[in-house]
C-alpha cells in the first residue's frame, strides 16, 4: 500500500513539473500594401527606388517576423527581421512585387508563412504589366480526383491594375517546366477542363497577356491525379 501511494505521488509530481509544449506562433493578416494594388510609398529614394510602407496585424505566439519581398521580374527576393508590426524596404520603382511575413518564436524550430500578397511599385511607366496568375486549384501538391469524363479542371485568378487583360495561355504537361500550350483563352475564361490519366504527376502555368503585349507567367504548380 505504502509503495502504491508512493508511485501515485511521483505521478502527480511528474504531471505537475511537466511544461505544456510550446505553441507555433500564428499566421499574420497582412494589412498594407493591399493585395494586387498600387502601393503609395513613403518617399522617393533617388530616381530608380522609392521606400515602400509594409504593415500587418500582430500575430499569437509569436516574438519576430521576417519580411519577405520577392520583384516578380527579377526573382531577387529582400528580407527584413523585426519584432514590430510595420517595416520599411527600398524597392526598385516600375516594378511588381510579392510580399509575406513570416512569424517566429524562438521556444520552437516551428514558422509560419501569411498569405503571399501581390501589388506594384508606381513608378513613370504609362502601362502595367499584369500580376502573375494565381493558380487556385488544383491546390501545389495536392491529389486530384478524376470526373466520370476522367477530367480534371484547372482553375486560376488574374488581376491587370489597367484592366485590360486579354488572354491566358495554359501550359500543361507531364514534363517540368511544361512548355506545351494546352490552351489560350480569352480573359473572361478562368477554368480549363483538361483529360487526364490516373496515378500521374502533371504540372502546368498560366501566362497572362495584355492588350498592350505585356505578358507575366504564374509560378509552376504540380498534382497527383487518382
Amino acid at each position: 500500500m505504502r509503495i502504491l501511494t508512493f508511485i501515485v505521488l511521483g505521478l502527480v509530481l511528474f504531471s505537475a513539473c511537466k511544461k505544456d509544449s510550446p505553441k507555433a506562433p500564428e499566421k499574420v493578416e497582412l494589412i498594407a500594401p493591399a493585395k494586387n494594388s498600387e502601393c503609395t510609398p513613403v518617399q522617393s529614394d533617388g530616381e530608380n527606388s522609392s521606400i515602400v510602407r509594409f504593415n500587418w496585424k500582430a500575430a499569437d505566439h509569436t516574438e519576430d517576423y521576417e519580411l519577405q519581398v520577392t520583384n516578380l521580374n527579377t526573382g531577387t527576393v529582400q528580407s527584413k527581421n523585426t519584432s514590430s508590426t510595420i517595416e520599411t524596404l527600398s524597392l526598385t520603382k516600375g516594378m511588381p512585387f510579392s510580399w509575406v511575413v513570416v512569424s517566429k518564436n524562438s521556444e520552437t524550430t516551428t514558422s509560419t508563412s501569411s498569405d503571399s500578397w501581390l501589388f506594384y511599385n508606381p513608378g513613370s511607366e504609362i502601362s502595367h504589366v499584369p500580376f502573375p496568375a494565381e493558380l487556385t486549384f488544383p491546390v501545389q501538391g495536392s491529389t486530384a480526383f478524376k470526373d466520370v469524363n476522367n477530367e480534371v479542371s484547372l482553375k486560376w485568378s488574374g488581376k491587370d491594375l489597367d484592366d485590360d487583360i486579354e488572354s491566358y495561355g495554359i501550359y500543361f504537361s507531364t514534363e517540368n517546366p511544361p512548355t506545351t500550350l494546352l490552351k489560350s483563352t480569352d480573359a473572361g475564361v478562368n477554368e480549363l477542363k483538361i483529360e487526364v490519366t490516373s496515378d500521374e504527376v502533371y504540372f502546368w502555368k498560366v501566362v497572362t497577356t495584355d492588350e498592350e503585349g505585356n505578358s507575366s507567367v504564374s509560378s509552376i504548380s504540380e498534382f497527383k491525379t487518382r
